[in-house]
């Protein structure tokens, strides 16, 4: 008896296919120089195929992101803050310096003129945030970052000089940026009384 093969595992193989061509085209010739006609053509399907997932490149390309990212720099929590910051920022760092950060960084520029790619990177971003003021609230409750701290400005403080560096690309990235960066500011979020 023959089997029949299963639409299911068809359509997911050609979804995969369709998000790994749009990050490569991406990769390769910038988000504004991808099209869905490029994409399809990539990955062997047709253009309404696309469409019938996804309204736009955007849409596709976040799909992407939100799989890399989840993979690549989720939060961790060990228990010790400084090494989890160490951990999620350098491995943030290194997703930059890869095809993801290509991808992304053409999603941060078409979030300023495209409403879906701003809808899907603020999502991205407000996922990011409340991951990592879950994990400081919960330094603040061992005494490992002050109680009085603004977790927002906090995220700020330890992620916005990465996203200065790498998105106006002022410098080279040295691979330990972060720990640098972290040894500058991680004193002044310890709780007064621990010893310096």
């Amino acid at each position: 008896m023959s089997r029949q093969p299963d639409p299911n595992r068809r359509n997911e193989q050609s979804r995969q296919a369709i998000v790994t061509a749009a990050a490569d085209l991406c990769a390769e010739v910038g988000f504004a120089a991808v099209t869905v006609e490029a994409i399809a053509a990539r990955a062997g399907v047709g253009k309404q195929t696309i469409y019938r997932w996804w309204p736009s490149k955007a849409a596709v390309l976040l799909e992407y992101m939100e799989r890399e990212r989840e993979r690549a720099a989720g939060f961790p929590d060990t228990g010790d803050l400084a090494a989890d910051l160490l951990t999620q920022t350098t491995a943030l760092q290194r997703l930059f310096d890869s095809d993801a950060g290509a991808v992304w960084r053409g999603l941060l520029i078409a979030a300023q003129s495209d409403d879906v790619a701003a809808d899907g990177v603020r999502a991205l971003l407000e996922l990011a945030i409340v991951e990592a003021k879950q994990r400081l609230t919960k330094a603040q409750g061992t005494d490992e970052l002050r109680s009085d701290a603004d977790l927002d400005m906090v995220v700020e403080i330890i992620f916005g000089p990465l996203y200065h560096a790498w998105l106006l690309r002022t410098r080279p990235l040295p691979k330990a940026y972060m720990s640098d960066v972290l040894k500058l500011v991680f004193d002044g979020l310890k709780p007064a009384h621990v010893a310096r």
